[in-house]
């Protein structure tokens, strides 16, 4: 029988702190995704919802640009389907990284908002994932992306698109936060890290490949790259230290 998970107060607040420069994060970037909304012909709180429901840059740009040249629903449901395919993976890593006796409904809470950064902090803690430090971090980031997502409708074309361009680059600077730590303690992390960006590079440039869909890409390239460096640096298998304190 699957037992409870205690609620902890110092994880949860764990949650909030690092989710807090990610909201900062998602309050620039969807700013931008209102404009596109606006665009599209949705309302201010149509744009809330949309974003609230969805949390997907790539795949609810894909949306606002299919809805402006008036799509069908099912080339909408496609194109978003394809766009967030990445997250699949990202939620079939940290369902593995579960205790098993988390209930199911945690695992489906979670399932909500897996984004990249949200991912990227959750699966870097030790141990088993304790879901109360992603709801930490849901907490802030969730409504940051809808409120930007209205307020950037709101305000339309109003502001230079240097300016908005420039608040995004905060996403860029949390990501080099969260791969440098380890990259740092393990040769292997580091080269792998490397080759990601190269081959990310390449890849948007080599005929063929260069056609596909930036989410298609890093889906293609994370199973190739994850794969062998599975096979070619397997991690020993070590007992899980929870993180429910």
């Amino acid at each position: 029988m699957k037992e409870s998970i205690q609620f902890s107060r110092r994880v949860f607040c764990d949650g909030i702190r690092d989710g807090f420069p990610i909201a900062l994060g998602y309050f620039a970037v969807s700013f931008s995704l209102g404009i596109a909304a606006r665009n599209a012909g949705l309302t201010p709180m149509q744009g809330f919802w949309a974003s609230l429901l969805n949390n997907a840059s790539a795949g609810e740009y894909a949306a606002f640009t299919l809805i402006a040249a008036k799509a069908t629903y099912l080339e909408v449901a496609i194109i978003t389907l394809i766009a967030n395919a990445r997250y699949l993976l990202m939620s079939c890593a940290l369902a593995q990284r579960f205790s098993p006796e988390t209930p199911f409904f945690h695992r489906l809470l979670i399932g909500y908002d897996v984004t990249d950064e949200l991912f990227g902090i959750t699966i870097a803690r030790p141990g088993y994932l304790n879901p109360c430090y992603t709801y930490g971090a849901i907490l802030l980031a969730a409504p940051a992306w809808a409120i930007g997502t209205a307020l950037g409708i709101v305000a339309g074309n109003a502001l230079p698109l240097r300016v908005v361009s420039a608040l995004s680059v905060a996403l860029y600077g949390m990501f080099l936060a969260i791969i440098i730590p380890p990259a740092r303690k393990d040769r292997v992390v580091a080269a792998l890290v490397l080759l990601s960006f190269v081959l990310s590079f390449a890849c948007s440039y080599l005929p063929g490949v260069a056609a596909l869909s930036d989410g298609t890409r890093t889906i293609l390239l994370t199973v190739l790259i994850s794969g062998a460096a599975a096979v070619l640096f397997p991690v020993p298998a070590q007992e899980e230290v929870s993180d429910n304190e």
